[in-house]
């Protein structure tokens, strides 16, 4: 069984990686779990090559890895891909491969989190300066470049606060400066928007996220458009030891292959929420890119396919007590720091902690994870939330 170019996407995604007639019909490739290889001759011992994707030692790459970054590559349309323990190592080991003591990293104002506490802390010490940048700088992006400006890395939308970024003209400027550039695409999985085909070097994702799909496994992925920038990622996942696991490779792809057919729930979900929270009187402003008077909404239908489950709005400050009130008692909606599963999440969040070019000046920001439950059940336990709000008041 396989997949040609004539095939649609959601075909191609269905059949990548896939080779049934290896592993006894299997439809999914068994988890393969191994860590010694063992080698019939010394001369297939010495010819091991990153490059020919061949087996040398469970660490480097096994059966189990190469389907999944074949796939993920089919997905992004890239050169090659390299799978990691989780999103956050694919974030780190992809900064690591391309930056040096004296290096000046640009990163945008609105990373996810553990990326800026990473820039921050490791980076600093190895010598590499972060500056942080306004998500809205677009081509302007010129103006921070230096001579020693190595790297752009963009977050589109931003975590937390979901404000755009002009992709393009920041890649074109840097593509013009011979400066990679990365970009975290989690938020779009890699379906919804397409960096490398926008001119991106490397596309990375939290596989946990929407590709897992199950809240139940921990997995990266990076996505070069270049064999030279593959081939540096790879060589630095070896020498870091950066690695995922047969099983979590195991649920990524399952998760793969079902992915275009839960998005569009996700969104049709995730814009009911947005709408109905919209008519709430408590509600300030809706942090959603589809939805007009969103930060960057004209970049998202400009370059965008769709929107996913995830977004934020902010509500005017309550006491503590009152927003306990309003969110612990939540029947459905779930608290917890992941997202892209299958169920429903609501997050009060304080974007204050993680901003510092573009300082948080907006009211109380809580993030929502629109699940595959029923959209009327999900609006009833918001409703519920709302009135519990209002008693605290």
């Amino acid at each position: 069984m396989s997949s040609d170019s004539t095939d649609r996407p959601d075909t191609r995604l269905i059949h990548v990686g896939r080779a049934p007639e290896k592993y006894a019909g299997a439809v999914n490739i068994p988890p393969f779990r191994a860590s010694t290889i063992l080698f019939p001759t010394l001369e297939a011992l010495e010819t091991y090559d990153p490059a020919l994707r061949s087996v040398r030692y469970g660490r480097t790459g096994n059966p189990s890895s190469h389907a999944f970054e074949a796939a993920m590559t089919e997905l992004e349309g890239g050169h090659g891909a390299v799978s990691y323990a989780s999103g956050l190592q694919a974030i780190t080991s992809a900064l690591l491969a391309f930056l040096k003591a004296g290096d000046h990293l640009l990163m945008v104002d609105t990373t996810y989190g553990p990326t800026r506490t990473f820039c921050d802390g490791i980076l600093a010490r190895a010598g590499v300066v972060t500056e942080y940048f306004d998500p809205a700088i677009g081509a302007e992006i010129t103006s921070l470049i230096r001579p020693e400006t190595a790297l752009i890395f963009l977050e589109s939308p931003g975590s937390q606060t979901f404000e755009l970024q002009d992709v393009p003209a920041i890649a074109t400027a840097a593509r013009q400066a011979g400066i990679v550039t990365m970009i975290d695409n989690t938020w779009a999985a890699g379906v919804l928007f397409k960096p490398l085909a926008h001119g991106v070097d490397i596309s990375i994702q939290s596989a946990t996220k929407y590709v897992g799909g199950h809240a139940d496994a921990s997995l990266g992925v990076a996505v070069a458009a270049t064999q030279a920038h593959w081939l540096r990622l790879k060589k630095t996942a070896i020498e870091l030891g950066a690695t995922a696991s047969a099983d979590e490779l195991f649920l990524g792809l399952r998760g793969l292959r079902t992915l275009t057919t839960r998005l569009p729930r996700h969104q049709e979900t995730g814009l009911a929420l947005a709408r109905w929270l919209q008519q709430q009187p408590e509600v300030t402003r809706l942090r959603h890119p589809a939805l007009p008077g969103s930060p960057g909404h004209e970049l998202w239908q400009r370059d965008f396919s769709g929107a996913c489950g995830l977004f934020a709005f902010e509500m005017r400050k309550v006491p503590p007590a009152a927003l306990a009130a309003m969110v612990n008692g939540m029947r459905l909606f779930g608290m917890g720091y992941s997202w892209g599963g299958f169920e429903s999440l609501i997050l009060p969040c304080d974007p204050t902690r993680i901003r510092t070019a573009t300082p948080w000046q907006g009211d109380q920001l809580i993030r929502i994870h629109a699940g595959l439950e029923d959209p009327a059940d999900l609006l009833a336990d918001l409703d519920a939330a709302f009135t519990r709000l209002r008693k605290a008041l």
